[in-house]
């Protein structure tokens, strides 16, 4: 099992997979990812969508799939993730910080988000997903190339060096048309704020509608130069 390599060989085989699989389907890569790491693996979603949670799910029913509760978040993005919970065969698992927003607010001051967006994301969003990867081999995200110009070199399959993980982004290659039309076919759940002029859903107060014309994150800490929360 792939599970107990050492990191060098997990790096390698990250690697070489990343190039590969990259024409394979986005089950042909999450199903290389069962062969290899059994349950070793999960996805993580932000409930935008449940698009990478249900597709993880045909290749392991009962898949890991974690959600990281910030606090801040949308009512609909917490509806959407306890519809998922109830109607899909996954096994959900919400992450929370050390700190609540008010302990925050009382150790750094409120609205930290303002005031220092990345150390507001560094305490809310990547120390708890770090701790919460930390038994796992392998995770899968939503991360898709058309997203913004950040993400455009996104492998299927990576090395994510930060967390000596493999990372794979199965639709790394889809457009939104793709994921339109998945949605479609197999009925899968959508956050309601994406028919209201969201085009990327995350914090409720570093999150607004875009507009037309502006890729689908450009509503994430706009009027910043911020453009990534450090997950990815």
């Amino acid at each position: 099992m792939v599970a107990v390599a050492a990191r060098e060989e997990l790096r390698s085989l990250a690697e070489h997979a990343g190039d590969e699989l990259a024409g394979a389907s986005a089950l042909e890569v999450l199903t290389w990812a069962d062969e290899h790491f059994g349950s070793g693996w999960c996805v993580t979603s932000s409930m935008a969508d449940a698009v990478v949670p249900h597709l993880a799910s045909r290749v392991r029913p009962g898949v890991d799939v974690l959600f990281l509760d910030t606090g801040y978040h949308f009512a609909e993005t917490i509806g959407t993730r306890d519809a998922v919970a109830a109607t899909m065969p996954v096994t959900l698992r919400t992450l929370t910080p050390k700190r609540t927003v008010a302990e925050q607010d009382e150790s750094f001051g409120s609205r930290l988000y303002e005031r220092n967006p990345d150390q507001c994301c560094a305490l809310r969003k990547v120390m708890p997903m770090r701790a919460g990867l930390a038994s796992y081999v392998a995770w899968a995200s939503g991360l898709r190339r058309d997203e913004a110009e950040s993400r455009a070199d996104a492998k299927v399959v990576e090395w994510d060096a930060r967390r000596s993980m493999v990372k794979l982004n199965p639709i790394a290659g889809w457009t939104q048309d793709d994921v339109d039309t998945y949605i479609a076919d197999n009925g899968v759940l959508v956050n309601p704020l994406l028919f209201d002029g969201y085009g990327s859903v995350g914090c409720a107060p570093c999150t607004r509608r875009i507009k037309p014309g502006e890729d689908a994150r450009a509503g994430r800490w706009a009027g910043t130069a911020k453009n990534e929360c450090g997950l990815h």
